[in-house]
C-alpha cells in the first residue's frame, strides 16, 4: 500500500497546475480538531509552502448539519475571499480517490495565528489598536456573503438562537456528565433568548488563533469547520468571550474594546448594535465552549484521534464555567488550602507523578521537536492538574458533597447529589435566583479550576485577584 508521503506526492504533483515534486510534509501542532500540515513542493520551478488540512486521521467523515465537511469549509473560504475577506487561495479539495481523507490543499499565509502572541508580541504594537474596529468590518462583510449565489445556503444548517441553544442543551445531555453551572446557564439563556429575524452566514469561531496576523494586520481568516446560517451577533460575542482574550484584560480578543469592534461592524454592514444582544452571546460562548470541552474528551474516549490534547482540552471546561460564574453570579468565594504532607508510601502518588512531570519538562522537550514537543507540553500540563488534584480535590468534593447534603437533607452519594442539581436547575424546581444554590455553584467552580488552571484570567476575576 503506497505511504501517506507517496499518496500526497501523486496528488499535489497531479491536481495542482505547475506544481512537479512534493520535497517536505510536517504536521504542524495544534489543530485539535483538524491536522495542519505544511507542505514544501515544487511549483512552477520555485520551492514553495503550501498547507493542507484534513480530518483526523485521514478519516471520511459523513457531512453533519452542524459540521458540513472540509469541503463545504473550502466553499465557506473561496466565497468569503470574493467579498473581501482576507483568505488563502484554494487549491485542490480532496477527492475519494485522492485517499487522503477529507480535506483541502490552500495557498500557505504568513502570519501569526497565536492568540497569545496576538495580544502581547511587541511585532504587532502598532496594528492592535485599530484590530478591534478591522474584526468588526471583516465580520459584516462575512454577515454580508449572499447565501444563494454561493452556493452555502444548501450546504449549511440554518440555527435560529433557540434551535442552536436546544442543539448544545441535547449534546451535553448526551454526555450524561452533570456539570450544574451549565445547567444554571443554559436555563439562563432559555430565559433570556434574543428576539431576531435577520439570519445570515455565521462564522461561529472567529477569534485571535482561528485568523493570521502580520503587522500589516489580518492576513487570512481560517477555521470555518462550524460555521451556520443563524443570529450574526453569535460572532460578535465569540470574539469577546473570556476564552479568547488569553489574559488580557481587553474584551474584544484581549487586544480591543467593544465599542470599536461595534463601529467596525456598523461602518460596514450600516446594522446597529445591540451590546445586550452581543452579551448574550458572550455568554452563550461560554456556555459553548464548556459543552465543546467536554466533547475533547468524549472524542478521546471514542476515537480516532486519542491524542493526549483531547483529555488536556476535557478539563478546559471549569474555565468556561468560571466565565459564566462571573457573568451571571459573581460574588465571593472561600478557597480551599493544599493538604499537607505527602502520604505514608515512599516514593508518594505526589512523587511519582512529580518526577514523570519533570522528565517531560527537563528532559523529553529539550529532545523533541515540532507537534512532539507540544504534546510533550501538554503531558506535562495535565500532570499538574494530577498533582493540584491530589492536593485538593478530596477536600474539594468532600464540601461539595457536605454542601448539596445539608441543602437536600440527604446522605446520597455525591454523583447522585450532583445529578439531582443538574435535573432542579433544568426543570426549573430551583430557581436561578436561589441565592444559596449561587454559592454553592460560586464555591464549587472556582475551586475546581483552582486545581484546573489557577493561572485562568477567569478564576483570578472570581477571586478577586489581579491579572
Amino acid at each position: 500500500m503506497p505511504t501517506f508521503e507517496t499518496r500526497l506526492a501523486r496528488v499535489v504533483t497531479q491536481k495542482i497546475t505547475g506544481c512537479t515534486e512534493l520535497l517536505d510534509v510536517e504536521r504542524l501542532s495544534g489543530g485539535a480538531s483538524q491536522e495542519t500540515y505544511r507542505l514544501t513542493v515544487l511549483l512552477n520551478g520555485v520551492e514553495t509552502p503550501l498547507a493542507m488540512r484534513r480530518t483526523p486521521g485521514g478519516e471520511y467523515v459523513e457531512a453533519l448539519p452542524s459540521h458540513p465537511g472540509l469541503d463545504v469549509e473550502a466553499l465557506l473560504m473561496q466565497s468569503a475571499k470574493a467579498v473581501g475577506v482576507p483568505e488563502p487561495e484554494v487549491y485542490h479539495v480532496l477527492t475519494r480517490e485522492d485517499d487522503l481523507g477529507d480535506g483541502f490543499i490552500m495557498e500557505w499565509i504568513e502570519g501569526e495565528a497565536l492568540g497569545a502572541r496576538i495580544t502581547r508580541d511587541p511585532q504587532f504594537d502598532a496594528v492592535r489598536p485599530t484590530l478591534a474596529r478591522a474584526c468588526g468590518e471583516i465580520l459584516a462583510r462575512i454577515h454580508g456573503i449572499d447565501l444563494d449565489q454561493s452556493g452555502l445556503r444548501s450546504r449549511l444548517a440554518e440555527l435560529p438562537p433557540k434551535q442552536f441553544l436546544d442543539q448544545m442543551l441535547e449534546r451535553y445531555h448526551n454526555f450524561n456528565v452533570p456539570q450544574p453551572m451549565i445547567d444554571y446557564t443554559g436555563r439562563w439563556l432559555q430565559e433570556n433568548l434574543p428576539k431576531t429575524d435577520r439570519l445570515t452566514l455565521v462564522h461561529n469561531d472567529f477569534r485571535a488563533g482561528n485568523f493570521m496576523l502580520t503587522p500589516d494586520g489580518i492576513s487570512a481568516v481560517l477555521d470555518w469547520e462550524v460555521a451556520h446560517i443563524g443570529d450574526p451577533m453569535r460572532d460578535l460575542g465569540w470574539i469577546c468571550t473570556n476564552s479568547w482574550r488569553f489574559g488580557s484584560h481587553l474584551p474584544v480578543g484581549g487586544f480591543g474594546t467593544y465599542d470599536d469592534l461595534f463601529a467596525g461592524y456598523e461602518a460596514e454592514s450600516g446594522f446597529k448594535v445591540d451590546a445586550d444582544h452581543v452579551k448574550y452571546w458572550e455568554v452563550f460562548g461560554s456556555f459553548w465552549w464548556a459543552i465543546g470541552c467536554l466533547g475533547m474528551a468524549e472524542h478521546y474516549r471514542t476515537g480516532p484521534d486519542q491524542s493526549v490534547e483531547r483529555p488536556a482540552i476535557g478539563r478546559r471546561t471549569s474555565e468556561c464555567q468560571v466565565d459564566c460564574v462571573n457573568l451571571l453570579i459573581p460574588g465571593a468565594v472561600e478557597q480551599l488550602e493544599p493538604m499537607p504532607g505527602l502520604g505514608f508510601d515512599m516514593p508518594s502518588q505526589q512523587e511519582l507523578v512529580q518526577s514523570v512531570r519533570d522528565y517531560l519538562r527537563e528532559d523529553a522537550m529539550k529532545n523533541l521537536q515540532g507537534r512532539s514537543q507540544f504534546l510533550a507540553r501538554v503531558a506535562g500540563n495535565s500532570l499538574d492538574v494530577v498533582l493540584r488534584e491530589l492536593a485538593l480535590g478530596g477536600q474539594h468534593q468532600s464540601l461539595e458533597a457536605d454542601r448539596l447534603r445539608h441543602y437536600y437533607g440527604s446522605t446520597a452519594p455525591l454523583g447522585d447529589l450532583r445529578a439531582q442539581l443538574s435535573h432542579d436547575l433544568r426543570t426549573g424546581k430551583i430557581p436561578l435566583s436561589d441565592a444559596t444554590i449561587q454559592q454553592h455553584l460560586r464555591s464549587t467552580v472556582v475551586n475546581q479550576i483552582a486545581i484546573d488552571q489557577p493561572n485562568y484570567s477567569g478564576f483570578k476575576r472570581a477571586i478577586g485577584s489581579p491579572s
